[in-house]
């Protein structure tokens, strides 16, 4: 127990030096959106040790989020690296004292260059925060480090403030689901995001269809042809009447009524889901989680027919 008690006590300690951080948002933070959204160029981000890998993330995010980010080393950028930052970007400096001396290396070159500074420091009044335009205070009460020497509650306090940055700065420049996709193309997230119903449903001769007058056993034929568990019933105009499952035959059963003798429109749901072509594929597995369905009707704006999505689509293409 006292093990886990001891990890209880790390993320105690962690989780007020991040709650701390609430009331600092003031007009400094403002400032530093401000001068993140006027940056015509790219924002570079550094930090030594742990607060560079704190700040690695920091950019990716931002990257992510449409703002063109990278991360420097300070101490390369000192031997030669600096030829990456030029006129029109940020610099965003990180160090829990203040004075680290390969970040504080960095002012000199990036001033010449008049690149704004934002700071990120645990110490308002150190050298970096004296020589930056905006200095984001991130003090921690304390290290959860017992010794109180391993930086801990001080990067995890960075980091929470980097999200902030990187949050606030999408939200101010009206940064949208579409144009997060473009940043995600690969992966399950990207797929989440990129494809949409038209690109997986079931269309053209591949759709299972039969007319209201049709037999039950056409359209059982159907939909043992089309293997997808369903067909749709159109009237004379080929417009959507409803919809036949495997579950209305068994309904139909259960009722007694006769299924040689039956019409088609006399089984099926007569007011199926239904989704755009254009729609997200993420949406269309949502809409099947709710109603607990398997598959959907797709219909343009006018009301037409254009294709049916069926959940092992979804499943297939990784999109659940």
């Amino acid at each position: 127990m006292s093990t886990i008690r001891e990890g209880q006590r790390v993320l105690e300690i962690e989780s007020r030096a991040v709650a701390a951080l609430i009331d600092r948002l003031d007009q400094q933070f403002m400032r530093a959106i401000d001068l993140l959204a006027a940056c015509a160029g790219k924002v570079v981000v550094t930090g030594m040790g742990k607060s560079g890998l704190i700040g690695q993330k920091i950019a990716a995010t931002l990257a992510s989020t449409g703002q063109p980010a990278f991360f420097l080393h300070p101490a390369e950028g000192i031997h030669g690296d600096l030829g990456m930052v030029a006129r029109q970007d940020l610099l965003i400096a990180i160090s829990n004292s203040g004075e680290t001396e390969e970040v504080l290396k960095l002012l000199p070159f990036v001033k010449r260059l008049n690149l704004p500074v934002i700071a990120m420091t645990g110490r308002v009044h150190s050298s970096l925060a004296k020589n930056s335009e905006v200095t984001l205070d991130v003090s921690v009460a304390e290290e959860a480090c017992p010794l109180g020497l391993a930086p801990t509650a001080s990067t995890t306090a960075s980091l929470a403030m980097g999200d902030a940055l990187a949050v606030a700065l999408f939200q101010k420049l009206g940064f949208k689901q579409d144009d997060f996709a473009q940043f995600h193309p690969g992966g399950t997230l990207g797929r989440r995001l990129l494809i949409k119903v038209r690109d997986l449903m079931h269309q053209g001769a591949a759709l299972p269809r039969v007319s209201a007058e049709a037999p039950a056993r056409e359209a059982i034929l159907e939909m043992t042809g089309k293997k997808l568990g369903m067909t749709t019933i159109l009237d004379a105009q080929g417009r959507c009447l409803g919809i036949i499952t495997d579950g209305d035959l068994r309904r139909a059963l259960e009722k007694g009524i006769d299924i040689a003798r039956a019409k088609a429109s006399e089984l099926a749901t007569k007011t199926p889901r239904m989704i755009g072509p254009d729609e997200l594929a993420a949406r269309a597995v949502q809409m099947m989680e709710q109603h607990a369905i398997t598959s959907l009707v797709v219909l343009e704006a006018d009301g037409s027919l254009v294709g049916v999505l069926h959940m092992h689509d979804l499943l297939k293409n990784a999109i659940v």
